[in-house]
């Protein structure tokens, strides 16, 4: 019975508060909730706790939160939690001491269709790169980063117009129904797992999803629409990506742009050059098309639409992005 199996869950972000919801709700047995250590975060730098962790709280659950997953001591408290299951999502790698202990195994979530995208950003990735679709992997976890055997793979397709945090919210429900039914199947040990290489074609190479650093989020403007389009809306709404925004006195504003559509259209202006139309568009050229912006966000402000960003500008008119 799956509400008389020992399940320790490890998160930390708002991705990770849905599946375990779907835990609880389901009536499993949740021994222990592992997540990231209190930090100071934003301006103020208030102690801030984990959305795992205020969901953990909510629910009256044990949780740990170790600085370090080696420590002998947190080792010792991992064991005498005597876990059957162990599941995890966005969390840390985890040495073979923690994850090797749960009698039924240690599965990990994972926001791809793996073994594409094995890393930090799988979603910002997948829509950068264009692709038609992704989806959520649940797999063992062993001892490299994201290479374990497959146990459920769900598929989801990825509209034009998607950004990173629509397909975000959308993998977080599928996800959380995927964990779920993955327990369930360890539960009941039915579990068939497969080598992600079976998932390859011959001759197929992995595409990987590094981590995002905000010098890789500058647009460039010398690419081809869709490129650009795919790019702002891969690291929507965070990191955001950026250009800066240059007027005809000279002076520049950094802005992230964060929703656009891809305009197919000869010209012969010069990439990142702007084509004002009236009080509501704006349009910046690229290789081989335009970019319209419908949403941006001046550095240190909220972020606004297309017309009320043109509203609020002074005389002198932006010319090109850079």
């Amino acid at each position: 019975m799956i509400k008389d199996v020992r399940i320790v869950y490890m998160g930390t972000p708002d991705f990770a508060v849905a599946p375990l919801k779907a835990l609880v709700e389901a009536g499993c047995n949740i021994v222990g909730v592992i997540t990231v250590p209190d930090k100071p975060a934003g301006r103020g730098q208030k102690v801030q706790s984990s959305p795992v962790k205020i969901y953990a709280q909510e629910k009256g659950l044990r949780i740990l939160q170790p600085e370090k997953l080696k420590d002998p001591d947190f080792t010792g408290e991992f064991v005498s939690l005597n876990p059957d299951i162990s599941v995890v999502v966005a969390f840390r790698m985890l040495p073979e001491s923690i994850w090797a202990v749960p009698k039924l195994g240690t599965f990990n979530l994972h926001a791809s269709l793996l073994p594409h995208y094995r890393g930090a950003a799988p979603i910002n990735w997948a829509i950068i790169n264009g692709e038609k679709k992704t989806g959520v992997t649940t797999f063992l976890i062993d001892k490299e980063i994201d290479t374990g055997n497959i146990i459920y793979r769900e598929e989801l397709n990825i509209d034009v117009n998607d950004t990173a945090g629509d397909i975000h919210d959308k993998l977080m429900v599928i996800g959380a129904e995927l964990v779920l039914k993955t327990v369930q199947t360890l539960t009941e040990k039915k579990i068939n797992p497969i080598d992600q290489q079976l998932f390859l074609q011959k001759g197929e190479l992995v595409k990987s999803a590094p981590k995002i650093f905000r010098e890789t989020c500058r647009i460039d403007w010398e690419k081809t629409e869709s490129d650009v389009h795919n790019f702002i809306r891969g690291l929507s709404p965070y990191p955001g990506a950026w250009s800066e925004l240059i007027f005809e006195d000279g002076t520049a504003v950094q802005v992230k742009i964060l929703k656009s559509i891809q305009i197919e259209k000869n010209h012969q202006r010069i990439c990142g050059s702007i084509l004002i139309e009236g009080k509501n568009t704006i349009h910046v050229a690229c290789n081989s098309g335009f970019i319209s912006i419908i949403e941006i966000q001046l550095a240190g402000r909220r972020p606004m639409k297309t017309s009320e960003f043109l509203n609020g500008l002074r005389d002198v008119a932006p010319i090109r992005m850079i």
